[in-house]
């Protein structure tokens, strides 16, 4: 068995909740056997999780994205010729909440852009709206991490790319 992807101290993101730091790697007793797990803080919230080490991919922790996924989160978020879901805003609201419990920093883009697009033609919910918060969030924390920035600038970058 291969030992822990990640070390005290280094960010990690858990889908649905954004970056997390591993705070420490317990070992527990579980069924008669020694298991090791991360226990890692949510920055958002300071709220903690263990994830058991061995479950690590499953659950979708990864690492913090590279400078050069940044540049493609940016190209989604230009993208403006996108078809967006007409349906009823509950059925969009379902779609959009599974493609943010992936974790996938890209997933979280495009909800972000289309909420933004559609926020252009008409009203979103009282949902929709704490939706666009929530991947803006997670968005702006992972790229001022990726980029070493911060936050505040990642926030005036999406910003000027709505704003164009």
């Amino acid at each position: 068995m291969a030992g822990p992807m990640f070390k005290v101290g280094d960010n990690a993101v858990y889908p649905a909740h954004g970056v997390t730091v591993v705070k420490r790697i317990d070992e527990r007793e579980v069924g008669g056997k020694k298991k090791s797990f991360y226990v890692l803080q949510v920055i958002e919230n300071q709220m903690t999780i263990m994830v058991p080490t061995e479950n690590a991919d499953s659950v979708g922790l990864r690492e913090i994205i590279s400078p050069k996924d940044v540049q493609a989160v940016y190209k989604i978020l230009k993208q403006r010729n996108v078809k967006i879901d007409q349906t009823t805003w509950n059925r969009r609201y379902r779609e959009y909440m599974e493609k943010i419990k992936t974790g996938s920093v890209f997933e979280i883009a495009e909800v972000l852009r289309n909420l933004f697009l559609l926020r252009h033609s008409k009203d979103l919910s009282f949902g929709e709206r704490k939706m666009l918060d929530q991947a803006k969030a997670l968005l702006v924390r992972e790229i001022s991490l990726a980029k070493r920035a911060q936050e505040a600038v990642i926030e005036q970058e999406i910003q000027t790319i709505f704003a164009s």
